[in-house]
């Protein structure tokens, strides 16, 4: 079995930031999955690139005919999910897949995958700080802010359910310890 790297954190903790930074190093062959939504499309995102963007309908009826390694409703009508057929493809074109999902999809493809998994927790320096993250994106309401920041203040009790945790404090410092650890999952053999 291909490797995977599981990269979780609450909203706004930089986790994406680093997933974009890992996949420009050459030797990781790491291919990103594409998780399936059934949220609105934000005006900076791109079907098939950001995610898959379905009806809450569709999303539902593909899980019924068992599309998903895994999903979940993580807001109220919002379903987040990875598509079989996208790890697949993954695997055939010779890649590492590498995911950025939230903190319960990141559980959840542990379980799945097991010792083929390295899963990573981005922690952010503190709740304080990832509410100014979350602020100075301007992509969400005040009220989509509150929420996620709630979320957040859950979430991180999970952190020590991951294989590690990355401090997010400096980016700089966080994306050199993300290389070293990814590197080392890399070079292993199950």
């Amino acid at each position: 079995m291909d490797k995977a790297i599981i990269f979780s954190a609450p909203s706004g903790a930089g986790k994406t930031t680093i997933v974009h930074h890992l996949m420009k190093i050459p030797s990781f062959k790491l291919a990103f999955s594409v998780s399936a939504t059934s949220r609105a499309k934000r005006h900076n995102e791109v079907d098939g690139k950001d995610y898959h963007f379905l009806t809450p309908d569709d999303f539902l009826h593909r899980a019924q005919r068992g599309e998903f390694l895994e999903w979940e409703e993580v807001y109220k009508d919002q379903y987040y999910g990875t598509l079989k057929s996208e790890i697949d493809n993954i695997w055939k074109a010779g890649k590492n897949v590498i995911f950025d999902v939230d903190v319960q999809g990141g559980l959840n493809l542990k379980k799945i995958f097991g010792d083929n998994a390295l899963s990573i927790f981005v922690q952010p320096p503190s709740i304080e700080i990832l509410n100014f993250r979350l602020r100075n994106r301007s992509t969400e309401s005040a009220e989509k802010i509150a929420m996620r920041i709630q979320k957040a203040a859950s979430e991180m009790k999970y952190a020590p359910k991951f294989d590690v945790q990355l401090m997010n404090d400096d980016l700089h410092v966080a994306l050199s310890e993300a290389e070293r650890m990814v590197g080392d999952f890399l070079q292993t053999t199950k």
